[in-house]
């Protein structure tokens, strides 16, 4: 008994564990419930969507959202959204209701809807923004009546068994739990009026469950050394088989680019096997500066990456300087300690990451500045301790395969200047050095 005791212990201290982000704590998507009032037999309620992740977005086709009625319960309409099935409404007469289902499952509405089917912020496609790139897009709403439930606050039952898929699996969802409810402002800002209840979902994301293996991969190279350390072999998995070469006829045919509702990508051929390459490649060294260049490939023929994120842990990030063609944010998540920053692409620019292709790459420089009691370029220190792209942790080289600064390289420091001088100026004047 005590060894089952501690088997559930432990379980659940992993779970927990493993939906833990260190460089971003306090990143969910939360969905409040806000019944705004009451119906002959039911309520209708606001449901919003907030994602409060740093650097995660729900990318196209969006997000889904489930769950189970507690009662009997049915959707008499929707605004805003819409239930994937109506499910078996036979035993009503007259006015249908939307969705029967005791499991409803539902999607956003798309761009261009009739005005009289949209609220604010939905009919995107289920496409919701990272809280830190774009807090205003970082939110998704729809509003529901509901029918066969309670009329009060204590006759109705909060829904349960919450899924949600953004857009695919990795979000794990709570209970349902009453809070205070919401206020609202009147337009005029004069008047505050609340909701009649709320309660509040909360999902975390945990990267094991969306995928077994990695999204992306890392590959290292520097100006004092020859060698281009690439991405780990099957750093993504090699469970790909139908992937294709770049010369390959087949990307002349229709339809190619073609995405699959399973979301099955097409691969480039390639020793590491992702969808995403990034390429870190430190370029130049100043006497108080130094710079490198970002490079992000993307390796799938049927994926247009929208509001891309590149999230990278680097102890130089304190000091850096300038970005020149991505946007910068730096995370702090450890009071003083600033190592962590994120890059995206500029607003109609570079925020758009192409398929696998010519076009199917974005990057940028990066000027940092030299911190004398700490910087090297020695043991592999120029380089990222680890790398996300759009909320996933990409695969790292080994540690030491890194571009170490050989011994013989030359710096050029004041010193190693003033030698060069001298030996170019004994060589004019046709002095023989020994």
């Amino acid at each position: 008994m005590k060894a089952v005791l501690v088997f559930v212990a432990i379980s659940v201290l992993f779970s927990y564990a493993v939906a833990y982000d260190p460089l971003d704590p306090n990143g969910n998507i939360t969905i409040k419930w806000d019944v705004i009032s009451w119906t002959p037999d039911g309520y209708v309620a606001t449901v919003t969507i907030n994602n409060f992740q740093m650097y995660r977005q729900i990318m196209s086709p969006g997000w889904t959202l489930g769950w189970s009625w507690a009662k009997k319960e049915v959707i008499w309409s929707m605004v805003g959204a819409q239930a994937t099935e109506q499910g078996d409404c036979s035993k009503f007469k007259g006015n249908i209701p939307h969705c029967c289902k005791r499991t409803p499952t539902v999607v956003d509405l798309l761009p261009g809807v009739p005005y009289n089917q949209q609220i604010a912020n939905c009919c995107k496609g289920g496409v919701i923004a990272a809280y830190g790139q774009d807090p205003a897009a970082a939110v998704s709403s729809f509003q529901v009546s509901v029918g066969l439930s309670g009329t009060t606050n204590k006759t109705v039952k909060l829904p349960k068994n919450f899924t949600l898929l953004g857009p695919g699996l990795g979000y794990t969802c709570g209970p349902a739990k009453i809070v205070p409810s919401t206020v609202y402002w009147t337009p005029d800002h004069r008047r505050k009026t609340q909701a009649l209840m709320t309660w509040n979902v909360t999902c975390t994301y945990t990267q094991m469950l969306a995928s077994r293996y990695p999204s992306c991969c890392v590959s290292f190279s520097s100006f004092y050394n020859s060698t281009i350390v690439p991405c780990p072999s099957c750093s993504c998995g090699c469970q790909h088989k139908n992937c294709i070469q770049k010369d390959s006829k087949l990307l002349t045919k229709a339809g190619v680019n073609t995405p699959r509702k399973d979301g099955q990508p097409l691969l480039q051929c390639t020793s590491h096997m992702c969808p995403i390459r990034v390429h870190w490649h430190v370029k130049l060294n100043y006497k108080d500066y130094w710079r490198a260049k970002i490079a992000i490939t993307n390796f799938n023929y049927r994926m247009n990456y929208t509001q891309w994120t590149l999230v990278a842990q680097h102890p130089n990030l304190n000091n850096i300087t300038e970005v020149f063609s991505f946007a910068y944010k730096p995370l702090v998540t450890y009071g003083s300690i600033n190592d962590t920053g994120m890059f995206y692409g500029l607003k109609y620019y570079n925020d758009l990451l192409m398929e696998a292709g010519p076009e199917g790459n974005v990057q940028s420089e990066i000027l940092l500045q030299k911190d004398s009691q700490t910087f090297t370029f020695k043991q592999g220190w120029a380089f990222p301790r680890k790398v996300y792209f759009n909320g996933d942790e990409c695969k790292m080289p080994s540690p030491d395969a890194y571009p170490y600064l050989p011994n013989s390289a030359p710096i050029f420091a004041k010193g190693n200047l003033q030698q060069l001088l001298i030996l170019f100026v004994c060589f004019l004047v046709g002095i023989q050095v020994v």
